[in-house]
């Protein structure tokens, strides 16, 4: 099983005007929710941890999340609102957010929640504004600190600035979770916000040194790069009819954990692809990423969608 940490939230787009205003279309979503859906529509069995509130918005990302198979006992249910994020999406599709979470569900996580993972966990996945606002920070770092030997531990940064504006605290946790982690992908983007006039492989390779089996880089419609200690892969993209590309980082993840977990590779020792493989699974990963980027809102793939990986 994969446990998937962080938050789940609304995103909340315009779907046109109304003579007084605007009518707005709320999704589930959340980086994080999206790499757990998108794990149980890849036929992996899969938990998601974190705060879910009792309003009308966490009830329907629990129940979004049951209707998955996904299963929600680790996410207690909490007195507090449900984060809305407001998504402006350009004319090159690429989505802007706005956070209104202070004091949200998916920050406020107890300590508790993570106390007792499931006997069957062999994976915690991590990622997005979790790792740097609190408590629900600290309480990912405390588990990760428990489970980090015994567990493959992956991670995305999926770097939220207009959460934590602060670049210092998303490197330190960065930097904090590479020696901690097997599988780390970030987006070119993360990357050039984090580590300016950086070259992405250099920083990829400090993670190798750090102690990282696999580090992923995606580039947008540029494809994306893998490196093991031993070998590397550059993938282009496919070809898509864009819609937008929200939620194509957290395809990539989910099918890179789903590409991995099918072949008995997410142990520890078993990232250490070579470079066919590598190939492989950018390949599956970006043809997953596709798909999604050619339907509206996060709508990720399921695995009858995708070829034998």
């Amino acid at each position: 099983m994969i446990v998937v940490c962080g938050e789940a939230l609304m995103d909340v787009f315009a779907a046109g005007e109304t003579p007084a205003g605007l009518l707005l279309d709320a999704r589930c979503g959340g980086s994080p929710f999206n790499v757990a859906i998108g794990l149980a529509r890849l036929g992996r069995p899969v938990a998601y941890l974190g705060g879910l509130s009792a309003d009308a918005a966490g009830r329907r990302l629990r129940a979004a999340l049951a209707a998955e198979g996904v299963d929600t006992r680790l996410a207690p249910e909490l007195d507090a609102p449900t984060t809305l994020v407001m998504v402006d999406v350009a004319a090159d599709g690429r989505p802007g957010y706005r956070f209104l979470g202070t004091g949200a569900a998916d920050r406020l996580l107890p300590a508790s929640a993570a106390a007792a993972l499931p006997e069957a966990a062999r994976v915690l996945q991590l990622g997005s504004y979790a790792l740097v606002v609190e408590p629900v920070a600290s309480v990912l770092r405390a588990l990760v600190e428990r489970e980090h030997s015994r567990l493959v531990v992956a991670c995305d940064p999926n770097v939220r600035p207009g959460v934590e504006p602060d670049v210092a605290r998303w490197r330190e946790a960065l930097e904090w979770m590479a020696p901690r982690c097997r599988l780390l992908k970030a987006s070119d983007e993360d990357l050039a916000w984090l580590y300016p006039g950086a070259d992405p492989a250099d920083v990829a390779r400090g993670w190798l040194a750090a102690g990282v089996e696999l580090a992923v880089v995606t580039r947008g419609e540029r494809g994306a790069s893998a490196w093991t200690a031993t070998a590397e892969a550059h993938r282009p993209a496919p070809p898509v009819a864009l819609a937008d590309t929200v939620g194509a980082g957290d395809t990539v993840q989910a099918a890179l954990l789903a590409w991995l977990a099918e072949r008995d590779r997410l142990q520890p020792g078993g990232l250490s692809l070579e470079a066919a493989e590598l190939d492989a699974a950018l390949g599956f990963a970006l043809g997953a990423a596709a798909l999604t980027c050619s339907r509206r809102g996060a709508d990720l793939p399921r695995r009858a969608e995708l070829p034998p990986a």
